[in-house]
């Protein structure tokens, strides 16, 4: 067996700076993904866990404890108290999370925006778990320091999904939505001040004004904008027209 990656690399060059990523199906029918790092090559699976492994039989590890917490439940009269995720348990599942970090930024670049949400909100699922289970607490808090990025990838699919069917006002306003999850998430971290320095939101923030410079303007934008032209150039007579058909205009057109 050949172990030697040189060939495939060859004609695939890294380059610093960009995502370099491409989807193809195995010889045993399974979709997969291939990251192009400076050292080589990751690969993963669409679907199921990246790696494609089973922790306990299940999809993923973070299902494995979702399992295990239901059937304390199921024991104890739907109490959960006496289940906890100990250091360990939190280490293996930031490994996994990792896993599907790498997953979804490479599904956005291939445009899979579906995929893309689905992983996100598994990971944002994930961290709310470790954080009401891991013990010491500190180990949920370190891992949701990850999510100001996962809500910015979150927002860019879902606006992205709405820009593919040119639906600019609702892509606007799912930017909106994103960046003001974010800003709830510094709020309920005790630190509302790291939201002006945020990277995050300034990078979706530069989105939106780009959404709205790109948006077809509305027949009332227009007419607005044909009036305020008619009034400067003194055309008064075409800014009477202009000002009679916006009147005439339905509420919200």
């Amino acid at each position: 067996m050949d172990f030697d990656i040189t060939r495939l690399l060859k004609n695939w060059d890294y380059v610093p700076g960009q995502v370099l990523v491409r989807k193809f199906t195995s010889k045993d029918g399974v979709e997969k993904i291939q990251l192009r790092v400076d050292l080589g090559l990751l690969q993963m699976n669409v679907d199921g866990r990246p790696d494609g492994q089973q922790p306990f039989g299940e999809e993923s590890l973070f299902d494995h404890y979702q399992t295990l917490l239901e059937l304390q439940k199921e024991t104890h009269g739907g109490d959960d108290a006496g289940f906890q995720l100990g250091p360990e348990d939190c280490s293996q599942l930031q490994i996994e999370a990792l896993q599907y970090h790498h997953r979804y930024i490479c599904l956005l670049q291939l445009e899979q925006y579906a995929e893309v949400e689905r992983d996100a909100r598994r990971n944002l699922s994930l961290f709310a778990f470790v954080q009401q289970y891991g013990r010491p607490n500190e180990l949920g808090n370190s891992l949701r320091q990850l999510e100001p990025q996962l809500l910015m990838i979150l927002t860019r699919a879902r606006a992205c999904s709405a820009l593919k069917v040119m639906n600019f006002n609702l892509a606007n306003s799912l930017v909106q939505e994103g960046i003001d999850s974010i800003r709830a998430f510094y709020e309920e971290s005790g630190r509302p001040e790291a939201a002006e320095q945020s990277g995050e939101i300034t990078s979706l923030e530069d989105w939106r004004r780009e959404i709205l410079a790109e948006r077809p303007l509305t027949r009332r934008e227009q007419l607005e904008r044909a009036l305020h032209e008619a009034i400067q150039r003194e055309d008064y007579e075409r800014a009477a027209k202009v000002r009679d058909e916006l009147r005439s205009l339905p509420a919200g057109k």
